[in-house]
């Protein structure tokens, strides 16, 4: 297992033609497709999605360049920018003729920047001075005009999930208008203004499409600003300034993620994390805005996760004729300055032909991330994230590993509250639809239960279940535990109600106890006298503690004191320096020898010669002459 690198790209890339003086490369964000488009089209588009299924190619009449290509959602009408004045339509629809109409922009003198997709059937226009929203009729090979706008607009940038545009405005472009798209209706958003740096010796700043990104994180949609600080002695670095766009509201600055650097930056976002990318030192960082962070009374304030690392190194296969890709792949340059980043986690080098996909990789987070709470929290909000938490619940509860009773309590405190969280959710929705208030109201969903919802049977399947062939480690486990932290009316409970189960290795671990916790002697040999099967182990307890007559009473009320070795409780009874217990042990094995005997004398074979005399030495010779007549 690599424990050096967080972050990687997908094993199985999309390949695609690469640029060159007859092929131009364009990416659609909406549907994540590459288009290769030789010469114009006469010699053929290749189109490649994330999915294989998603690829077709076609051919279209060389009219000139090809400034912006997009399929609409389904792959049903394609629209392609030559000129600044218009954009042409073809159908890919069965039964419709595929000739290609066009729309040219309506507002006078306008350049078309480009145009956006915003459903099935509907298009805008972004040109210099506005917008003009469409709807596509394809059966008709024709265009309707919805609405427009007008607005100076330098750049522009489009959001497919959110369907939200974003305009860049005023002379340094740093006050955005954002509008909204939902079922043939343009709205307008209230506008807001990024606050660019100071400095004296740049003159007028301005906002470029490079230092923002639209993005969702945590279902919220955001406007990430990257902002660079202009060059000083005291220069706290770059920073990402995360503004939050609500769909009704003014939009609001939340969030800054203090990169500590300076350089050139690139940003994806990842699983809700967002990650940049530093070109200089060819590595990565990823900010949690989830996570516990500095707030400062208006926004909040984030550190990186982690300590910046490179990108998994990986490997591609070699271009050429195909003798050639026969041999081994060669390693892919990361960070390349022919990388184009594209949201939410596409990455794409156009003059090697490849497009990847950024993925996070939890398994070495967990040896990164040594605060076991701040993990959790993190592993929580994270897609593919129940596998690795029940690892490191098993990791925690093995008797090598064990992390404090106070960490374990947190971590599971946390997963319980995640489940608890659902499961009331889930239950609200039942009610909700068996009375019939949420049938009528399609707003109503049922709770998805994501990986980070982790219940009892998968507890016991991946973590407990392991203790099953060795659950004296488990008790072992929550002994200790409850004894190091004083929880000794709890540790009398779970005896009590057999929590934690009768056996021999676990009363001889209560025994061991002793010396911390007094009364764990006693809940030792109360254990052994239950199993019933251990007899003997309770002798061997009582006499090691000396209590000699309290072994012989144990002895008599199982009925065994007629095989036990006299001359093993006379050594235990001696060892005491106690005459009265010995002369009562004593005492107890002339009696028996009489009773089975008709003698209390010893025999040779039982080795009491020496506690003979010693008996004779305490008592006299009178006192054993009377006990032989006994």
């Amino acid at each position: 297992m690599d424990y050096g690198h967080y972050l990687e790209l997908s094993d199985s890339p999309v390949h695609f033609e690469k640029v060159s003086s007859v092929n131009n490369v364009f990416f659609d964000e909406a549907n994540k497709q590459v288009f290769a488009v030789r010469s114009g089209g006469a010699t053929g588009v290749v189109v490649k999605g994330l999915d294989d299924k998603a690829s077709t190619s076609f051919r279209m009449e060389d009219k000139g360049e090809v400034k912006c290509i997009k399929f609409s959602f389904g792959n049903k009408i394609l629209a392609v920018q030559r000129t600044l004045k218009a954009v042409d339509f073809i159908n890919f629809i069965p039964d419709l003729p595929s000739t290609e109409y066009s729309q040219e922009c309506k507002t006078k003198n306008a350049n078309i920047l480009g145009f956006c997709w915003t459903s099935a059937n509907e298009i805008v226009f972004i040109t210099d001075q506005g917008i003009e929203f469409y709807q596509v009729l394809p059966d008709k090979r024709a265009l309707k005009l919805l609405k427009t706008h007008s607005i100076n607009v330098n750049w522009y940038m489009y959001c497919p999930e959110s369907a939200v545009l974003l305009l860049s405005t005023t002379v340094q472009g740093n006050v955005l208008q954002p509008f909204i798209f939902k079922s043939g209706t343009m709205t307008k958003m209230p506008k807001f203004e990024i606050e660019l740096p100071v400095s004296p010796k740049s003159g007028n700043p301005s906002l470029s499409d490079r230092d923002i990104i639209m993005a969702t994180v945590y279902g919220q949609l955001y406007v990430l600003y990257l902002k660079y600080q202009p060059r000083a002695p005291n220069n706290p670095g770059a920073e990402v300034i995360m503004y939050y766009l609500p769909r009704e509201g003014q939009c609001k600055k939340m969030h800054i993620l203090k990169l500590n650097t300076i350089g050139k930056f690139a940003l994806n976002v990842v699983d809700n994390l967002v990650v940049v990318h530093h070109q200089s030192t060819q590595t990565s960082m990823i900010f949690d805005i989830k996570l516990r962070a500095e707030f400062d009374g208006a926004v909040t304030i984030h550190q990186q996760v982690l300590l910046p690392l490179s990108i998994h190194p990986c490997k591609i296969p070699r271009a050429g004729p195909s003798a050639v890709t026969t041999q081994s792949p060669v390693p892919c340059e990361l960070y390349s300055s022919s990388w184009s980043v594209f949201q939410p986690d596409i990455i794409i080098n156009a003059s090697e032909g490849y497009l990847w996909c950024l993925q996070i990789k939890l398994q070495p987070i967990v040896h990164m991330l040594q605060d076991r709470g701040r993990l959790m929290d993190f592993l929580l909000q994270r897609k593919d994230c129940k596998m690795v938490i029940l690892s490191v619940c098993s990791e925690m509860l093995t008797v090598e590993k064990r992390g404090s009773l106070l960490v374990i309590a947190t971590v599971f405190d946390k997963l319980n509250q995640v489940y608890k969280e659902y499961l009331e959710a889930d239950q609200n929705y039942t009610l909700t639809m068996e009375s019939g208030a949420g049938r009528s109201s399609s707003a109503q969903k049922r709770p998805v239960r994501t990986q980070a919802v982790i219940d009892q049977s998968d507890m016991y399947t991946h973590v407990l279940s392991v203790f099953t062939e060795k659950k004296h480690y488990l008790y072992e486990l929550v002994i200790k535990t409850l004894v190091q932290h004083s929880l000794f009316y709890m540790l009398h409970q779970f005896l009590q109600y057999h929590v934690l189960s009768d056996s021999k290795p676990l009363a001889c671990l209560l025994l061991s106890l002793e010396s911390t916790y007094t009364p764990a002697h006693q809940l030792s040999l109360d254990m052994l006298k239950r199993l019933s099967t251990a007899n003997d182990e309770i002798v061997e307890v009582l006499l090691s503690k000396h209590q000699v007559l309290g072994a012989l009473r144990f002895i008599r009320s199982v009925g065994s004191h007629d095989n036990i070795s006299a001359r093993k409780f006379l050594d235990a009874a001696k060892q005491t320096g106690d005459e009265l217990v010995f002369y009562t042990t004593f005492r107890f094995f002339e009696q028996r020898n009489q009773r089975l005997r008709g003698s209390s004398h010893f025999t040779p074979g039982e080795h009491c010669e020496e506690h003979i005399a010693h008996f004779k030495s305490l008592f006299g010779e009178q006192a054993l002459l009377t006990s032989l007549t006994v």
